[in-house]
């Protein structure tokens, strides 16, 4: 009886544990809006650096059974979200612009023919969406035509801001099956999802603020997995329709693309037709607020550029930094891609590193000023985790100026730290690179 029962224990031990990191990151998770309302930015960190102690160490656990742990692990990642759902957007009003575009495409307006405050749209507004909707005035939506199809399908269920967050939420609940899929064809084990599931960025950015970026990830989880699986060309349809979400998702077609193939070339182009045709009534206006949005954020005077930002302090303004900057980056990045795409190494691991390693890149060299557009890097954590998709994705905090708090430095002290951490995280990765590369020069040279 004794000797029988021993293992019974054994078994549900990991479980035991996991159970009680989650239940402790829901509670941290439920009480992070009131802890960072009350204390400002560093308690928002804190909260942010538990929640990622826990996903790490939920997605490094072993256990013989993979499938009752990922059972605590799903259902803890569910209360985490279910924690934030019901909270009122502070972070971002991003998604009142997501309700109201799909208003009136329902009312049958294209949404990049008028701003919010146009007399034209006057009878939509109402007291619970018009108010909290940014740039109100003078920027007509910003949003490419696969969001705009999202916008529709949600308010259809409901236009409030409750029910895009679970719309959006579902979208989560697509990328977190991808995830699983791609785990398991890597015969790696099935708890890495933690690292995505109970990762903080997804949890405040989606169920908290719920940022469009989340059917952008499951668009591009889904083209990674069908492109893995040798459909090339609808991978290439599915990330398409997630770069008309956010252009971000572009970045996976090098990775799927072979030099002088025309065919994913041609899907692409027709696939980004296609989506647009429903909004071509407004010609050049299909772009919306997007050049508004450049200068505004500063990427093209290089302002918003966060090197040249710091540089700027010491030096004044710098005459065409921006433009040199920018032709640098991208110079940077073509060949980066170029290089991808001819790479030798088809293999699943190879194609993967490759795409996380094609997003760090990016995502460091535009240098955002939002947490949430370092929500592509989460998943990576759970198939080809690196130091510096792990800084991106906690420290971006930093970025945020919604809470004015005494104790929380100045902009460019956290830019500055910022900066310093992932350079850090990169140096080690670098490092890490050499060690690993060392054993195969050895070998060869024997």
């Amino acid at each position: 009886m004794t000797t029988n029962a021993y293992p019974r224990v054994q078994l549900r031990w990991p479980h035991m544990r996991l159970a009680a990191i989650g239940v402790s990151l829901v509670g941290v998770t439920a009480a992070g809006p009131t802890l960072h309302l009350a204390y400002g930015g560093w308690a928002l960190m804190l909260v942010f650096g538990i929640g990622a102690a826990g996903a790490i160490l939920a997605s490094r656990m072993e256990s013989a059974d993979q499938r009752g742990a990922l059972i605590v692990i799903l259902v803890a990642a569910a209360a985490m979200r279910l924690a934030l759902v019901f909270m009122e957007p502070y972070l971002s009003t991003d998604i009142y612009r997501y309700v109201w575009d799909g208003r009136v495409q329902a009312a049958g307006i294209n949404p990049y023919r008028y701003v919010p405050s146009a007399p034209e749209v006057a009878h939509l507004r109402d007291t619970a969406i018009y108010p909290n909707i940014n740039r109100a005035g003078n920027a007509v939506t910003i949003y490419p035509p696969t969001a705009q199809a999202i916008f529709l399908a949600v308010t259809r269920l409901g236009e409030s801001v409750l029910v895009m967050k679970l719309g959006l939420i579902a979208c989560e609940a697509a990328t977190m099956a991808a995830l699983l899929a791609l785990l398991e064809r890597q015969g790696t084990s099935l708890l890495r999802v933690a690292a995505y599931a109970w990762h903080p960025l997804p949890i405040w950015e989606i169920a908290g603020s719920g940022h469009v970026d989340a059917a952008m990830c499951a668009l591009l989880m889904a083209g990674l997995l069908l492109f893995l699986r040798g459909r090339t060309l609808l991978a290439g349809v599915a990330v398409t329709l997630g770069a008309l979400i956010k252009p971000t998702a572009l970045l996976a077609l090098p990775v799927f693309w072979r030099p002088w193939n025309w065919r994913l070339p041609l899907v692409v182009a027709l696939t980004a037709i296609v989506a647009y045709l429903p909004y071509l009534s407004v010609g050049r206006g299909v772009f919306g607020y997007l050049w508004g949005y450049v200068d505004e954020e500063g990427l093209a005077s290089g302002r918003g550029i966060h090197v040249l930002w710091l540089l700027e302090r010491f030096t004044g303004p710098m005459q065409r930094a921006g433009a040199i900057y920018a032709s640098s980056a991208a110079v940077a990045l073509i060949a980066v891609a170029i290089a991808v795409a001819s790479r030798k190494d088809r293999s699943d691991r190879a194609s993967i590193t490759a795409l996380g390693w094609l997003l760090v890149s990016f995502l460091i060299l535009s240098s955002p000023h939002y947490p949430w557009y370092f929500l592509v890097l989460v998943p990576f954590l759970a198939l080809a985790p690196s130091a510096a998709a792990w800084v991106l994705t906690i420290a971006c905090p930093l970025l945020y100026d919604s809470i004015p708090d005494a104790g929380w430095p100045a902009y460019d002290t956290r830019i500055a730290l910022f900066l310093m951490l992932t350079t850090a995280a990169l140096a080690h990765d670098a490092s890490r690179l050499r060690c690993k590369s060392r054993p195969l020069a050895l070998g060869k040279a024997t």
